[in-house]
């Protein structure tokens, strides 16, 4: 009887124990919830979704979600220490990154293979050539800069990171296909391989500064023989070197963690282009930019807008987009009152390399059938 209910006893202990342990999970995961939903930017995702159309619509609940998936406080540190222990024992990058030597990272997306490349490739490098002469005939030149992906630029640093046979020949087989087409592109890849050094940043999947002025100097010398007013007067400053970490830590949840604890950030001097004070009035209307730059996310980093400026010696109005893949930023500026009520003289088209391989949309397919 004694052995009985000293197990019952302890069977009621470890009962109360559970319960205590559920309420305070309970309890910790209500803290949470709350400190998230109390945060400036939950408000502000928040603030639009409360009422009565957007309860019943669900955006509301779609918010909510959104908070608890991704602003929880505790939720950083947690994917800090998951990142850390992936990388410093494992030397993974997770999903997202893959890890070179000497602290060199590259996106896995520009080194996978994707289905239906060559047909997605044809397709795009015909369609740009069309666009090409399409625009030359209402007096515009579209000049074709492909960006090349950072391990064809830097593969001396992927140490055995995979990178599929796709990837390898991709650049190559994309420019030929433009060449066939008819469609005139500038030379990137050569010239940054002879530059030396380093032409992109180290935890970045961008360009660093030195390689975003090279390409700017490449297309503007491509287009030094078109006729147009080139005012000039742009200039730059620098800022002093500090500490950045790139792109690619975040992606691997490293961008918030000590430095011992993840592959060292960047040391980056930001460059600022300034362009010149306008001489008109103040009620004068300003002419529109007479070159207009469509890109991805490189065209928005490493000062690219204020180098090609600077090389152009003309205003260019930037409507990169980042994360906007291949056409994301041709797709919107085509279908803006910019292009409809005062086509530019120049469209400098930057091409991301990793983005011609993959499928094309509904959307692009019909812009590169012709404009609209």
């Amino acid at each position: 009887m004694a052995f009985i209910d000293v197990a019952r006893a302890g069977g009621r202990r470890a009962a109360m124990a559970q319960g205590l342990f559920a309420l305070a999970w309970l309890g910790f995961g209500l803290w949470q919830g709350v400190a998230a939903l109390r945060g400036p930017a939950a408000q502000a995702r928040l603030a639009p979704t409360l009422n009565q159309e957007a309860l019943l619509a669900g955006r509301t609940a779609a918010a909510i979600n959104h908070i608890m998936a991704h602003d929880l406080p505790l939720d950083s540190a947690l994917r800090g220490a998951g990142g850390v222990l992936r990388w410093g024992v494992f030397g993974s990058g997770g999903p997202q990154a893959r890890v070179g030597c000497e602290g060199w990272l590259y996106l896995t997306e520009e080194l996978r293979p994707w289905e239906g490349a060559a047909a997605a490739m044809a397709e795009r490098a015909a369609g740009l050539a069309r666009l090409q002469r399409a625009l030359a005939a209402r007096g515009t030149t579209l000049m074709i800069a492909i960006t090349p992906d950072k391990a064809r630029v830097h593969p001396e640093h992927l140490c055995g990171a995979p990178l599929s046979a796709q990837a390898r020949s991709r650049h190559a087989d994309f420019t030929a296909l433009l060449d066939r087409a008819g469609a005139v592109r500038v030379e990137i890849l050569a010239p940054l391989r002879a530059a030396g050094g380093a032409l992109w940043l180290r935890t970045d999947t961008h360009w660093n500064e030195r390689g975003a002025a090279l390409v700017a100097g490449l297309i503007a010398n491509a287009a030094r023989d078109l006729r147009m007013d080139r005012p000039g007067g742009f200039r730059s400053e620098t800022a002093p070197p500090t500490p950045v970490p790139g792109d690619l830590l975040r992606l691997m949840n490293l961008d918030r963690v000590p430095d011992p604890w993840r592959p060292p950030p960047d040391v980056v001097a930001p460059t600022r282009t300034l362009a010149p004070q306008p001489t008109g009035g103040l009620l004068d209307e300003a002419d529109a930019p007479p070159a207009v730059l469509l890109g991805s996310s490189y065209s928005v980093n490493g000062n690219f807008h204020g180098a090609l400026q600077q090389a152009l010696r003309l205003p260019v109005a930037n409507f990169a987009e980042a994360g906007g893949g291949f056409a994301g930023a041709a797709l919107r500026y085509f279908a803006s009152p910019a292009w409809r009520e005062s086509p530019p003289r120049l469209i400098v088209w930057e091409v991301l390399e990793r983005g011609v391989g993959q499928p094309v949309s509904t959307a692009e397919r019909r812009l590169l059938e012709g404009l609209p």
